[in-house]
């Protein structure tokens, strides 16, 4: 069945334009011309399979209608926006986005960065996932990864991860105790999808740490070695 995506843009001729290119890749476009709408079809209808966000949508904007999506679903969300300022790059991940493209822009470069996202939703809960791992041993609210499952939980409360979170987490807990380098990062969790710098790790690592840490100002489980990439150090 095609992958189902919503595009979030106030340009009428963008938007049209979008979807009649992103229909010839396959995909089973809905739209929506402001953010307002989009999470009216949301909350109606359910997460799509992938979303496109423009980030200048009117009264609501884009950075907002992401971190409304966020608080209730982790559907992969690329970015597609005139403003290239790494500022708001920045702010556009912390929301929750996946991936950040800038227009003006070529649909191939856009369709191969949502076909990195759909791999990696694809991998998300291989058939040969390893058993549950503890993560942190707290009494009480132990976190444990269950990659079969494809969650996070603290205790008995399921964390709420994105894609990306998720991956990252998984890799870093693949190789507990090795440092993993930010370009090794990119190049597992993206899947080679993501063509900015090294500091889309950072962001992602960030909001990892204000899910899964009891102090995400003092990390103790994914913690950073300073030059050289992450650790994640399991607390047993």
């Amino acid at each position: 069945m095609n992958a189902r995506l919503l595009v979030v843009e106030d340009d009428d001729r963008v938007r049209s334009a979008m979807r009649l290119a992103l229909e010839g890749e396959g995909y089973h476009v809905t739209e929506a011309p402001d953010a307002e709408t989009a999470l009216l079809q949301l909350h109606r209808n359910g997460a799509p399979d992938l979303m496109i966000v423009d980030l200048m949508l009117g009264e609501m904007d884009g950075f907002t209608c992401i971190r409304r999506v966020r608080q209730h679903h982790d559907v992969p969300i690329i970015v597609v926006s005139a403003r290239d300022d790494t500022h708001d790059v920045v702010a556009a991940l912390e929301a929750g986005a996946d991936d950040y493209v800038t227009k003006p822009f070529e649909i191939k470069e856009v369709t191969a960065r949502l076909r990195a996202l759909r791999r990696r939703s694809a991998s998300t809960s291989p058939t040969d996932a390893p058993r549950d791992v503890l993560l942190d041993a707290v009494a009480g609210a132990a976190l444990v990864l269950s990659q079969a499952s494809g969650t996070v939980h603290r205790g008995n409360q399921e964390l709420h991860l994105t894609l990306t979170e998720f991956r990252l987490l998984c890799e870093l807990a693949t190789e507990s105790g090795r440092v993993l380098s930010r370009s090794v990062l990119l190049e597992r969790v993206w899947d080679r999808g993501f063509f900015g710098d090294e500091r889309i790790v950072d962001v992602h690592v960030r909001r990892l740490r204000t899910k899964i840490e009891i102090d995400p100002s003092e990390p103790r489980i994914v913690v950073t070695v300073r030059g050289l990439g992450y650790r994640l150090d399991a607390q047993r």
